[in-house]
């Protein structure tokens, strides 16, 4: 897949332009799911009212209202009862899946009991863009200060189709999010590379090649 990874969204020109880039074509005529599931297991943002908010495009996190030809909702949890022919070409002909933040052992999960993650391999055209917990999914490893929920087996690792961790929404010093220190000492714990990245920046990843795209700030910690 192409992946546009985000900590708040396309929230900015230039991350946009990655966006359009991505999909070969403007986004008044490319055609979108929203997946919100990751919302409905973090205490802070679901579910109710955000998780509405996310899915009808007004949340503060610019994703479902960018323009988009049609969008539709993809409820990850609702998959394992329907038959796979019901969603599948969906996914399949959707040119983007916009996947909300949350909590991302949850998103997990239910991305492997639902068959999504066994299909992502076959979506080669199809662009990825993460929003926080959307994009850590794809990281392998997200360290316990970003869990809040664990799935039955108890098994804590993510998707790990990136080989680098991202600690998102960096902050300054007294701001709500993580500061540098904070991102820091999370480093520390990961075993691999890893990013903390504000608001205002993306890491892209297409064909193997890992990009990151800023109007604010971003540090590679190891």
């Amino acid at each position: 897949m192409k992946l546009l990874l985000t900590s708040g969204g396309v929230t900015n020109a230039s991350i946009r332009e990655a966006l359009v880039d991505m999909l070969g074509k403007p986004i008044e005529e490319s055609t979108a799911l929203c997946i919100p599931t990751a919302m409905y297991g973090h205490p802070w943002v679901g579910p109710g009212e955000r998780a509405w908010q996310f899915i009808s495009g007004t949340a503060e996190n610019p994703m479902v209202d960018l323009g988009w030809r049609s969008v539709g909702v993809l409820e990850l949890t609702a998959l394992p009862s329907l038959d796979e022919e019901r969603w599948m070409p969906l996914v399949r002909e959707a040119d983007v899946l916009l996947v909300a933040g949350g909590d991302v052992l949850y998103l997990c999960h239910w991305m492997r009991e639902s068959g999504l993650t066994d299909l992502l391999p076959s979506l080669d055209d199809t662009v990825w863009v993460g929003l926080s917990a959307g994009s850590m999914v794809m990281t392998p490893e997200v360290g316990d200060d970003f869990v809040q929920w664990r799935p039955p087996s108890g098994d804590d690792s993510t998707l790990g189709l990136v080989d680098f961790s991202i600690c998102p929404h960096l902050v300054p010093d007294g701001g709500p999010g993580n500061t540098m220190a904070e991102a820091q000492e999370w480093a520390s714990n990961i075993g691999g590379p890893a990013y903390a990245i504000d608001d205002q920046t993306a890491i892209t990843v297409l064909d193997g090649v890992v990009e990151v795209v800023s109007e604010g700030h971003w540090k590679q910690l190891k």
